[in-house]
């Protein structure tokens, strides 16, 4: 599948209204109605902001400013979700030769700050869940400026696409996930009685949006669902939060961090905001540009998902079956009084 033939140095940006090329010549034709694209833009919108109220209220002010004041978690932080996943993305993309579209779809993924999934994963790995939550704050506060620069500087690896990312659109989504961020750390604060029965409706609202988003996609990407389910796209998904994780554990083994941690920057590393990706994909692009690729978080979600999951269960299996720690006596004072105690 070749999407660059049609794209030159002087053809019009591909967020202006560009055609991405198929088979060199026709545009990308995506069978969707304005009203079923304008449905689907809203319940992402919807699903984006409800989740960023809920992380907001899982966060606590406290917490976020003891951190602040030993920033080492944030500097992890910093290095694991716009350090190794954007270069992961690219080489990946490199890798397996994507065409343009793709490849930007690949690096927005890639540069997107930690999702709220990875402190559900977290939690089940037995990880650090201070350190969970503030590297997921700060990746998102830092996304604002990192996300934009990161994209300029890897797309200048790819032929033609220094005008294909819509910057004022990710900037947009990127204000539109720290706004409602910050009213649920604010409600968190002021009203941590709310917090919980918050967190409760904001998951059952995205549960049904997502439903309903699936459903719609499935109706209107039909048959060219193929677009998402290519070899390269597919291994590309699977790979990308398993290097993650992998990376992420070994990054934290070289900072010397206790395993608890270790665990915790690995599933923060490997695991992506989707719901922001997916927000940014489908409403910064026209339907016209990104067809059905506003579908590959889907691909992402499903592996990331899965191989977490595959990696607590081995955990899980390890905490069973390991070795029980040996009891060492706790000074040979307790010892001399015990063996004077049983001296008849």
């Amino acid at each position: 599948m070749n999407w660059t033939e049609g794209l030159s140095t002087g053809s019009p940006s591909l967020y202006n209204g560009g055609n991405i090329s198929l088979n060199g010549s026709a545009g990308f034709q995506l069978p969707i109605s304005p009203a079923m694209d304008n449905a689907i833009n809203v319940l992402l919108i919807i699903i984006l902001l409800v989740s960023m109220v809920s992380l907001g209220c899982t966060m606590e002010i406290s917490k976020i400013k003891a951190h602040v004041l030993k920033p080492k978690g944030m500097a992890i932080a910093l290095v694991a979700q716009f350090g190794i996943m954007p270069l992961t993305a690219f080489c990946l993309a490199k890798m397996v030769q994507l065409g343009p579209m793709e490849a930007v779809t690949v690096l927005i993924c890639g540069c997107c700050p930690g999702g709220n999934l990875s402190n559900i994963f977290a939690l089940a790995l037995d990880g650090d869940m201070n350190l969970s939550i503030v590297m997921t704050t700060f990746s998102t506060l830092m996304a604002l400026g990192m996300m934009p620069l990161l994209l300029f500087l890897y797309c200048q690896g790819f032929p033609n696409l220094e005008s294909a990312v819509p910057y004022t659109g990710i900037t947009i989504g990127l204000i539109m996930i720290l706004v409602p961020c910050g009213i649920g750390i604010a409600i968190n604060h002021h009203r941590p009685n709310y917090s919980l029965f918050i967190i409760k409706v904001g998951l059952s609202i995205s549960l049904i949006s997502s439903v309903a988003v699936a459903i719609m996609s499935g109706i209107t990407v039909g048959g060219t669902v193929w677009v998402i389910l290519s070899p390269q796209l597919i291994a590309v998904g699977a790979l990308m939060p398993l290097i993650g994780y992998t990376l992420g554990y070994l990054m934290s083994t070289i900072f010397r961090v206790n395993h608890q941690c270790r665990r915790t920057i690995a599933m923060e590393t490997g695991c992506q905001n989707i719901q922001l990706c997916a927000t940014i994909l489908k409403v910064a692009f026209r339907p016209q540009v990104i067809g059905p690729l506003f579908l590959f978080p889907l691909i992402y979600i499903v592996f990331q998902g899965g191989e977490a999951i595959l990696f607590i269960l081995l955990f899980r299996c390890y905490q069973i079956f390991k070795p029980p720690a040996e009891e060492k006596p706790a000074s040979g004072d307790v010892d001399g009084k015990l063996m004077e105690v049983k001296e008849p």
